[in-house]
């Protein structure tokens, strides 16, 4: 008798602590939203299509979309980088697309956006070819397909720096500036 009760006691006492680790559980608020950026142009990790490639004579920027930007962000700033090496060209990083000052209130670029462009302010700088805009993706062909990254910062401040600045006048005036980091990517081969 006496292990009998032993036994519903102890079985008492763990529904007990289900019950209120489950009344603890609801009581928590759910985990912030993940900052999020995303193209319709292809799938994070897929294949970049050849119309925002090299391979298109007349390719453009893809569109692109974000969402969940961190409280406080006053701006946001774009990179696009091939990560692969290019020895070639003395780096192991290759740039292709540099923005900054997109509004806060924006939560999406259009495609096309054009070199000599500045929608809403927007400002563009220097891709590895030295000129401002979108290089589209472009490995040498037969070479394995590179992967290219799409970094979206969001900024507490808007970036004082002119057109034309390159990349790393863009990360310096960024420093003590990024509050958030959302990323996409995809890969391309010829």
């Amino acid at each position: 008798m006496t292990n009998l009760i032993r036994s519903l006691m102890v079985a008492a006492l763990l529904v007990l602590a289900g019950v209120g680790s489950a009344a603890a559980q609801q009581g928590q608020a759910p985990p912030p939203s993940k900052f999020k950026l995303m193209s319709s142009a292809f799938s994070d990790g897929g294949q970049i299509p050849t119309q925002i490639s090299c391979a298109d004579p007349n390719a453009a920027s893809p569109a692109l979309s974000w969402s969940n930007p961190p409280a406080g962000a006053t701006s946001f700033a774009l990179v696009m980088h091939d990560t692969d090496a290019a020895p070639q060209k003395g780096t192991m990083d290759v740039t292709h697309w540099i923005l900054w000052n997109l509004p806060a209130s924006s939560s999406s670029l259009a495609a096309s956006v054009k070199p000599d462009s500045s929608p809403d302010g927007i400002a563009q700088g220097k891709n590895i070819r030295g000129v401002n805009g979108y290089q589209p993706p472009c490995p040498p062909p037969g070479a394995t397909p590179h992967h290219y990254t799409f970094e979206l910062y969001a900024l507490d401040t808007k970036v004082d720096l002119p057109g034309g600045s390159t990349r790393a006048d863009l990360l310096k005036a960024m420093d003590g500036h990024v509050i958030g980091k959302a990323t996409t990517g995809g890969t391309f081969g010829r």
